[in-house]
């Protein structure tokens, strides 16, 4: 692979750091225009009121209102040609016709104070912009690559490709997301993930781009181009959500319209009709444009997006993915959190923890363990990766499969070695009940009705995952529940090799149910028809998952829920870890989406927690979904509205609170605007309100709600949105749990 050299570099050599860009005031062209419209205001006013002649302040005026006027003007004349009335052309209507009834400066007043808003609405946003694409100025421009002779080259980050193995020394930031190859360091990478201690790095951990190395060098295998590192991710998305408006806000531009006609056709009815009845034209003149002016909307219309986009940019700066400021609005108003166990409240790097080899099958555990791991090869579950995991640490030679095929929910088989190999859940093999499998690549046959939207999602989800889910059977008082393994072997009919070889191989039963027993997830492997192995996988908890669990149930008020494929002996064990004691267990990934449409037909606003991948159904489902998905697969972006990168479920609360304090400024911008436009309108319809004074009051208020809304920027909004999770948990536990329906 070639690449240009830049510079070649001696190790004493270190680059600059790395400073975060930020937008300078007079970078932004509403600002300069301001600033002109400004700077002619202020002699022009002087003049004016010492009166010097007209021929000194009048150019000044029109200088006023050119730089602070024609780019609204412009604006709204190509809004007016598309039907749609602007405000902003009715604010320099208002200015004009001041200065036609000779008030020139209450018009200049007017634009200049309408300029200077806009302007600090425009910085506003664009330190919005800056707080997100700040992150990219944390990956340094190029990168040390090392060459296959071992000698080093400084190449552009751009040219990097999978593969590349780069040096880091200390000090420096990554520049590019892979895997350590040598060497162990302790890295910073609070700009990604949000943890704000350093995390140790040795050979075979993840690292980010962007991230800070500590004190050790390492040597780093690119994992992902430049595009698709977890920074430039982070961006995308949060640039793609501010292009999604919240449901308040489309209905605000829905009436705005409406409203903007009505408030011209009452200005021309306060204009005309007084002056009808003999009124004097100034004053009426006035008064009208004054109603206009203070009518218009512009705080309503800026009252909703800024706190939600300010609450995105925070979310994204703490490795939390909202794609949406709908998405962002809805995980305020849940009511009921469920949550999936495989690689959402454990890690999702699960381990094959024992073998269990059943007599009479003639195979060693390391002659099991290889059979199994061939026919899970081309799986992607997380427990299949686990198996092939297994395989290799151990060394073993693992054979090429073929005619593989999957059935959803249930397993896998493939032909290795010339024998016949079926790997997945008890359930699903031990009664012969295995469905017809999907070869990769083919079509999913549809199973029934329901939103075909919705039916691809759980296609492709199904076509990803194998037997992590069991088959459940439902009882008269509770469709929900399943039966256990005991249950469903007892009652199996006795068709199918698989059947006879349980009846005669008991041990097979025992086996599976001493591996539930201690908490595992038990995998059955059929060699031939016939039960060989059962495999015992199980993942660790994650950290602060019961405080997470406990934050989430006082923060909704309704206990969370545990939705698994699993067998119930091992989510019962886990409930009884994370406090959660609503176990619904054996779930396949369509019982899922029926059980979180069940709640949702009742009233209940659902969030679904899962990994992405095989519960992307339910998350589909769900009124909203947050993904686990460090992997940043492709299924979990679209499927979900919110990932958390960094796969921390402790991010989850923190994640709704934040989300609840930013529909709190919504309510507040709502309830401020509404005040100062109805306060205003009342003086000067049964007053007399100056105009200058209008002018400011009704710009003011813009300013003040955009100000509002960005106060979640600060970067004290995240860790008081994790604060108040923590103290939820808090007051969950000293209450001593929550009770479970």
């Amino acid at each position: 692979m070639s690449a240009e050299v830049i510079e070649e570099r001696s190790p004493a050599d270190a680059p600059p750091p790395v400073r975060p860009r930020r937008t300078r005031v007079r970078e932004l062209p509403e600002v300069r225009w301001a600033a002109l419209a400004t700077a002619a205001f202020l002699p022009a006013l002087a003049l004016d009121l010492t009166g010097a002649p007209a021929w000194l302040w009048a150019p000044l005026y029109v200088i006023c209102y050119a730089a602070g006027g024609w780019e609204p003007g412009l604006a709204g004349l190509r809004a007016l040609r598309e039907r749609t009335l602007d405000v902003d052309l009715l604010m320099v209507v208002a200015a004009l016709g001041a200065a036609a009834i000779g008030q020139f400066l209450d018009g200049a007043l007017l634009i200049v104070i309408f300029a200077v808003s806009g302007a600090l609405e425009a910085f506003a946003t664009r330190r919005t912009a800056d707080s997100v694409r700040g992150l990219l100025d944390l990956a340094p421009d190029t990168a040390t690559r090392l060459t296959p002779g071992g000698a080093e080259e400084r190449v552009d980050v751009s040219a990097l490709r999978v593969g590349d193995t780069v040096f880091v020394r200390p000090g420096e930031r990554l520049p590019a997301d892979g895997t350590v190859r040598e060497g162990t360091s302790d890295v910073q990478q609070a700009g990604i993930t949000g943890e704000p201690l350093p995390v140790d790095k040795g050979p075979g951990d993840e690292v980010f781009a962007g991230t800070l190395n500590g004190t050790g060098a390492l040597r780093v295998t690119v994992d992902r181009d430049a595009s698709e590192t977890v920074i430039a991710r982070i961006v995308s998305m949060v640039e793609e959500a501010s292009e999604h408006k919240a449901p308040g806000q489309l209905f605000i531009e829905r009436i705005e319209q409406r409203y903007a006609i009505g408030m011209v056709a009452a200005t021309l009815a306060l204009f005309a009709i007084p002056l009808a009845l003999g009124a004097e034209l100034t004053e009426t003149l006035l008064r009208a444009m004054t109603f206009m002016i203070v009518a218009s909307p512009c705080a309503v219309v800026l009252a909703t997006m800024p706190p939600l986009l300010s609450a995105i940019a925070t979310c994204g700066r703490n490795g939390v993915l909202v794609k949406s400021a709908a998405a962002m609005e809805r995980l305020g108003g849940i009511t009921r959190v469920a949550l999936d166990k495989t690689g959402t409240l454990t890690e999702a790097s699960a381990r094959v923890r024992g073998i269990r080899v059943l007599p009479g099958s003639g195979l060693t555990e390391h002659e099991a363990l290889a059979l199994a791991a061939a026919a899970e090869r081309p799986s992607e579950h997380p427990l299949a990766r686990a198996v092939v995991a297994a395989a290799e640490e151990r060394g073993l030679r693992v054979e090429p499969a073929a005619d593989f095929g999957s059935a959803p929910g249930r397993g896998v088989r493939a032909v290795v070695a010339g024998r016949t190999v079926q790997v997945g859940s008890p359930l699903a093999l031990l009664d012969g009940a295995m469905p017809p499998l999907e070869r990769p690549g083919e079509p999913t046959p549809p199973t029934g009705g329901g939103d075909p939207v919705r039916t691809d999602v759980a296609n492709e989800s199904s076509r990803r995952a194998i037997a992590d889910d069991t088959a459940p059977a439902a009882t008269a008082d509770d469709p929900i529940r399943t039966a256990t393994t005991d249950d469903l072997i007892r009652t199996a009919t006795a068709d199918g090799p698989a059947r006879k070889a349980v009846d005669q191989d008991s041990p097979v039963r025992v086996a599976v149910a001493e591996v539930e027993d201690g908490g595992a997830t038990a995998v059955a492997v059929l060699v031939d028809g016939r039960p060989a192995a059962v495999l015992a996988i199980a993942a660790p908890l994650r950290a602060g998952a019961a405080e997470a669990v406990a934050a989430l149930g006082q923060l909704t008020g309704t206990p969370p829920v545990l939705l698994t494929g699993d067998n119930k002996r091992a989510a019962a064990r886990l409930g009884e870890e994370v406090g959660i004691t609503d176990i619904r267990a054996g779930l396949l990934p369509q019982d899922k989406v029926a059980t979180v449409r069940g709640w949702e037909d009742t009233g209940e606003r659902v969030l679904m927690v899962g990994d992405g991948v095989n519960d992307a159904p339910a998350l589909a489902a769900a009124h909203t979904g947050v993904a686990m998905g460090r992997a940043g697969s492709a299924l979990t972006l679209e499927t979900a509205d919110a990932v958390v990168v960094r796969d921390e479920l402790a991010a989850v609360p923190s994640l709704v609170a934040l989300s609840r304090r930013a529909r709190r400024l919504v309510a507040q911008n709502l309830i401020i605007a509404c005040v100062c436009i109805g306060a205003l309108v009342v003086w000067d319809l049964f007053g007399h309100l100056p105009l200058p004074l209008g002018v400011a009051g009704h710009e003011g208020s813009t300013v003040l709600v955009g100000l509002n809304g960005l106060r979640l920027l600060r970067t004290s909004a995240w860790p008081g949105a994790a604060l108040t999770g923590r103290r939820a948990a808090g007051s969950e536990t000293m209450s001593g749990g929550s009770s479970h329906p």
